[in-house]
This record gives structure tokens, C-alpha cells and sequence, in this order.
């Protein structure tokens, strides 16, 4: 009796156990599109794209399958189309090129567009010539890994963001390459978030910009010879930890820009040959430790708005002006830095100055009011009136002082 209860149970359950199937396209084979195999296959399967170029005037995949290109197949936007959206959860897409996607000024159009979904996987692609990169919209638990994109780089509304996340959660963005384009990763209603061994170089604006973006981490990422440099804004519990700002140089060029950030950290990065390598107004209760700053022109510029940040255990050698604000009162910390202008002493031997340390010079207070006078850097009556201003403080902010420098650089 049990054995026919059990046989009549498997026929009833069969029907609705479906076998994973593998649909083979290819440009020779008896099925020649990606669409047409999308429409063939049933929630689960894989369909494998052999090498080729295919011109699927947008492709829509609206089931969980699993898109494998064999061979870097190409899909061809043909300069007018959105060339991939994803409209269902659970899709690994992998292996392609896609190129020459469609350009648009009142139009979001991307390579690789998510919209409204979760868990989904977009692996070691190759994205050229395409307006947005990819392009994520309301997506949750999704993974960006090892693609590579770059853009024409052109100017204004022709260029858009390569990884772009608006009202997103618990994204993980690792180990991709992005130039070329507006912004190389664009956050924005991000959250719960991890940006992680992405390089993001040459592009129009900002390597990385992040805006309302809350308890998200980015670290192992590289920001090189972006216009702008990284701008994040108006965002708390951002964790930035071992990530490389360089070479970041213009008028408005930033390693970093920190506007309205509270409760958050940036700790064992590096800072080298940027304009400005951190520039901070209304921040609270930031921590900037263990950072290398070198050969900037400014290492960090502090305005009177920030309150409650620490600076400590740092390293600042060869910059032009160390520390820049422009206000007298100081809510902040400085505490154990290496300074390489420090002429202090060490009596006792304990690594530590016996003296204060005021990073702040007279003339860079005067140089922010007055950039022009930049001219007069090397001058030797420069020299003498911040020396004099050393002994006798009367422009300076007297209380931005590290009471405890470093004799020698920490082991950063």
C-alpha cells in the first residue's frame, strides 16, 4: 500500500519538478538568437552563447536563467539601443561584450540595466561604447564582479555613469574596472552596501560619487586621474578603509571630497600628488588614522563647519600645506601624526615631540583668501613671516595643534 501511495505522489509532483536544461546558441546552429532561447527556456536553465556578434535590438530576459557567453560573444547595440535589461531575480549573466548601446538625453540608456530585482549575478563581462555601464535601479542582494567598462568619454549629457545604483541595497561591487565615463561608480539611495577592489581612473568627473548612501563600506579601491577626484555627501556610517587616491589635480580636483558626512572612518589609504587630498566641510565625528598624505598640494583642508573629527596616527610628507581652514575655531582633534615640517625635539627619546605642533601656516591662511599670492610660495619673506608666526601665533588658529607629533613615520 505504501508503495502505491508513493507512486501515485511522484506522478502528481513530476510534472512540476522541472530538470535544468542547457540551450546552445550559435550563429550557424538552429537557434541563431539570445531572444529566441529566452523565450525557449524554462525558470532555471542555462542558455551558452557561443562566440559571434548578435544584434538583438534589446534584449529583455524576464526569468531566472543562467546566460553564459562562450568565447566573449558580442551584443551590438548598434549605437540606438538599450542593449540588456533584466526584469526577473535570480539571473547570472557572464562572458559577453556588449557595445555601442544607444545614447540619450532625457533616457537612461545602459549596456546592462536591473530593475526591481534581487540576487542577481553580472560576472566578467567587457562593456565598450556604452552610455550608462550598468545601470541599477531599485535592485537588492546583487553581485557586479571582474567587468571591465570604459566609454567614449565624451562631454555633458552624452556621457553617463559607469556602475550607477540608485535606491539600492546590500550591492556588492568587486574587482571591476571603470573609465571613461561620467562618474565611474555612482551611489545614491544606497545602502548596506560593498564597493571593494574596483580601479576607477580617467574619468570626466568622479572616480566614485556617493550621495545619501548610508552604512555602506568601500575599501582595496583605486581612484586615479578622475577630473574631480571622489565626492562623498550627505551620508553617515560610511566605513573607507585601504583605498588609493592619486593624482587627482585641477582647480576643483579632490582625492577626496567629505560634505555633511557623519560617523564614519577612513583609515590605512594613501593620498598622493592630488590638488587637495581631503577636503572636509560639515563633517562629524569623522576618523581619518593611518593614512599616508604625500607630495599633495594641500593635504587635508578643514572648514570652520566640521566638529568632533579625528586625525590621528598619520603621515604627511611633502605636501605643500599640511592643514588649511578657514576659521579660528577648532572642534577638532590632532593627535600623534608625523609631520616632515616639524623642527621640534625628543629629549626623553620616546618617538614623541617635547613641543606642539602647529600645522597650520600663515601663509597658507592667506592663501586661501587670496590664491594669487601662491606666486609668492618660495619667497624668502614667506619663510620668515611663518616663522615668525610660529613664535608668536596671532592669525593661526591657535588650538589646531598636535600636542603629541611623531618623530618619525609610522609603518604605514
Amino acid at each position: 500500500m505504501e508503495r502505491v501511495v508513493s507512486i501515485i505522489l511522484l506522478a502528481l509532483v513530476w510534472p512540476f519538478c522541472g530538470i535544468a536544461k542547457t540551450w546552445e546558441v550559435r550563429k550557424t546552429g538552429p537557434l541563431r538568437t539570445i531572444s529566441g532561447a529566452v523565450r525557449l527556456a524554462a525558470p532555471g536553465d542555462t542558455i551558452l552563447v557561443r562566440e559571434g556578434v548578435y544584434l538583438e535590438k534589446g534584449l529583455v530576459i524576464d526569468k531566472p536563467l543562467h546566460l553564459k557567453g562562450a568565447g566573449m560573444p558580442v551584443l551590438d547595440g548598434e549605437g540606438r539601443y538599450e542593449i540588456v535589461l533584466i526584469r526577473a531575480d535570480k539571473v547570472t549573466f557572464e562572458g559577453f561584450t556588449l557595445r555601442h548601446s544607444g545614447y540619450s538625453g532625457w533616457n537612461d540608456i545602459a549596456g546592462i540595466h536591473l530593475t526591481g530585482v534581487r540576487h542577481v549575478s553580472i560576472v566578467s563581462n567587457m562593456l565598450d561604447d556604452t552610455f550608462f555601464g550598468l545601470y541599477c535601479q531599485n535592485a537588492d542582494s546583487c553581485l557586479l564582479s571582474g567587468n571591465t567598462l570604459s566609454s567614449r568619454a565624451a562631454p555633458g549629457v552624452q556621457s553617463g555613469n559607469g556602475i550607477h545604483c540608485w535606491h539600492c541595497d546590500h550591492m556588492r561591487l568587486l574587482n571591476n574596472s571603470i573609465t571613461r565615463h561620467r562618474d565611474g561608480i555612482y551611489f545614491e539611495f544606497v545602502t548596506n552596501s560593498q564597493i571593494r577592489g574596483n580601479t576607477s581612473e580617467s574619468n570626466l568627473r568622479y572616480g566614485l560619487h556617493f550621495m545619501f548612501s548610508h552604512n555602506d563600506t568601500y575599501e582595496d579601491n583605486t581612484f586615479r586621474h578622475n577630473e574631480a577626484g571622489v565626492s562623498v555627501m550627505f551620508s553617515h556610517g560610511v566605513d573607507m578603509r585601504r583605498n588609493l587616491f592619486a593624482d587627482n589635480i585641477g582647480g576643483g580636483a579632490y582625492g577626496i571630497l567629505l560634505k555633511e558626512i557623519s560617523d564614519s572612518r577612513i583609515e590605512s589609504s594613501r593620498f598622493l600628488h592630488n590638488t587637495i587630498a581631503i577636503y572636509m566641510e560639515g563633517t562629524t565625528r569623522v576618523r581619518i588614522r593611518r593614512s599616508l598624505f604625500s607630495g599633495n598640494g594641500w593635504a587635508i583642508k578643514v572648514q570652520a563647519s566640521c566638529s568632533d573629527d579625528t586625525i590621528a596616527a598619520n603621515d604627511f610628507t611633502g605636501n605643500m600645506f599640511d592643514i588649511a581652514t578657514n576659521g579660528t575655531l577648532v572642534l577638532n582633534d590632532y593627535d600623534r601624526n608625523y609631520w616632515d615640517k616639524y623642527e621640534g625635539y625628543d629629549l626623553d627619546r620616546d618617538g614623541v615631540g617635547d613641543i606642539p605642533y602647529h600645522p597650520v601656516s600663515l601663509y597658507s591662511m592667506i592663501a586661501e583668501k587670496n590664491p594669487a599670492v601662491m606666486m609668492l610660495f618660495h619667497s624668502l619673506m614667506v619663510s620668515l613671516l611663518d616663522r615668525t608666526e610660529k613664535v608668536v601665533p596671532s592669525i593661526t588658529p591657535v588650538n589646531l595643534v598636535d600636542h603629541r607629533p611623531l618623530m618619525k613615520p609610522l609603518p604605514l
